[in-house]
């Protein structure tokens, strides 16, 4: 609608003159690919030169073909050093800004472009930014283009920080530790265990410890600290970091596509169905 209407602006109000600007300027056509499922993409981190932060961000596209593009690929490197040096955390912002801090465009005008010339719908998801503790080192793992962890860890130990960064990316927790699990995660927990235990025929004080048993295996399977380390399973996290006499104050993981609906293509049903004939 902003386009519409900065189109009109610039057209003086002459409609078929805007939609003619829109047309050559790539923007209505892109806006015809906003409404497609975009569920592929990449993950990419930038960190300033002192290290001492970090922002981590999702751009989508449609297909993993795309993904892997050169084009597609510096548009997203561009767009997370822009946002390390200009983003101010509103994801709405970030359109206005110009890519990578030199270039006549803006964000918004490049990602236009983008969707023209791939012919894909292009959007940028989500971004976060992580600080540095005080004495501490920042832990980040890239796995291909697909996941990306971010650790801030309370002492400066760039191996270890880059170790838990890895496990992180691997063993996807919820959290740091239980202190961090939501609230409604382990009442549905509890539900789920509680309906499964009921099932068993026990007396009620039985599934009750059936229960708190269960539930403290979900939070030590599914927080950083309570997990085993990937690197060496007969150590957990919590041990590991006493050992180094470290604290992670936290951490950021994301994964392409992760909560999104993507879209299966059947390309054959889609065939059979034009052409009139049943698939069943």
């Amino acid at each position: 609608m902003m386009d519409c209407k900065k189109a009109l602006q610039e057209t003086a109000g002459n409609i078929e003159a805007a939609i003619d600007a829109m047309r050559k300027s790539g923007v209505a056509k892109a806006a015809r690919k906003a409404g497609r499922i975009a569920a592929e993409g990449t993950i990419v981190i930038e960190r300033d030169a002192a290290g001492s932060q970090a922002v981590i961000l999702e751009v989508n596209c449609e297909t993993d073909f795309v993904a892997r593009d050169e084009n597609f690929q510096k548009f997203s490197s561009g767009l997370a050093s822009a946002v390390l040096e200009q983003g101010n955390g509103s994801l709405d912002s970030l359109a206005d800004l110009p890519l990578n801090g030199t270039e006549a465009r803006s964000v918004e005008e490049a990602r236009q472009e983008l969707v023209t010339k791939l012919g894909e719908n292009i959007s940028i998801r989500r971004h976060a930014r992580i600080r540095q503790s005080r004495g501490g080192t920042l832990g980040i793992y890239v796995h291909g283009i697909r996941i990306g962890v971010i650790v801030d860890l309370s002492t400066d130990n760039p191996v270890l920080a880059k170790d838990l960064a890895m496990h992180i990316a691997a063993a996807n927790p919820l959290c740091v530790d239980e202190r961090d699990v939501p609230r409604d995660v382990l009442e549905r927990e509890r539900e789920i265990q509680l309906a499964h235990a009921g099932q068993s025929g026990k007396p009620e004080h039985i599934i009750e410890k059936m229960v708190n048993g269960r539930v403290k295996k979900f939070i030590k399977e599914n927080t950083l600290s309570g997990q085993a380390f990937v690197k060496d399973p007969d150590t957990s996290v919590a041990a590991l970091l006493k050992a180094n006499n470290a604290v992670v104050h936290g951490f950021i993981r994301y994964e392409v596509g992760e909560g999104l609906e993507k879209k299966e293509d059947n390309f054959a049903a889609e065939v059979m169905q034009q052409a009139g004939l049943s698939t069943e």
